[in-house]
């Protein structure tokens, strides 16, 4: 039963890292990366599709994408999309493609950038937090219920402890990791 409980708590944690990484991802530093244009929604014949459903994404330089759509006529709907996904990206379209050139951060964007990182660190550590507090109050719960003792209460806490400490590492790592993507020119 504790064992669940642990296993459990580590699945949600797991997920919580993943989340924390893909909102990372959508940030941009200063290089071109794909996953930059993953949230974009394309109108594909009246219907919303994500942009990796009508064209291919490539990486041109270290400060340019390039949007190749499948069909010639999704070029306009390209790059309409990517005007309106608010990034701040102006692309530009050629006779059968769409380059997106990514500006320059400035020092000020780098910084504003950094307390968006630090601000969604936080929320990982939270949520892991939660889901900490959540295993101990189902611990509290079988103790109430005399299915386990106050000895295998205590050491199943200590050991959701250890695994809250390990994620929370695992998150100010990646928040390490960006942080110092963001402030390198």
């Amino acid at each position: 039963m504790i064992n669940e409980i642990i296993a459990d708590a580590q699945k949600r944690m797991q997920k919580s890292i993943e989340s924390l990484q893909s909102e990372f991802t959508k940030l941009r530093t200063g290089r071109a990366h794909t996953s930059l244009l993953d949230s974009i929604q394309v109108s594909y014949y009246g219907q919303e599709t994500p942009l990796s459903q009508v064209a291919s994404v490539t990486v041109a330089d270290a400060r340019t994408l390039l949007v190749t759509p499948w069909e010639k006529n999704m070029l306009q709907p390209i790059e309409k999309a990517i005007l309106t996904a608010d990034l701040g990206l102006n692309p530009a379209s050629s006779s059968d493609a769409v380059r997106v050139p990514l500006p320059a951060l400035t020092e000020e964007r780098r910084r504003e950038m950094t307390k968006v990182v630090r601000a969604s660190a936080e929320n990982a550590r939270v949520a892991i937090r939660n889901i900490r507090r959540d295993a101990n109050h189902a611990f509290k719960d079988l103790l109430k219920d005399k299915t386990i003792t106050e000895d295998e209460e205590r050491r199943a806490q200590d050991d959701m402890q250890k695994l809250t400490d390990k994620f929370i590492g695992q998150v100010d790592a990646q928040l390490a990791k960006k942080e110092a993507d963001l402030m390198e020119v």
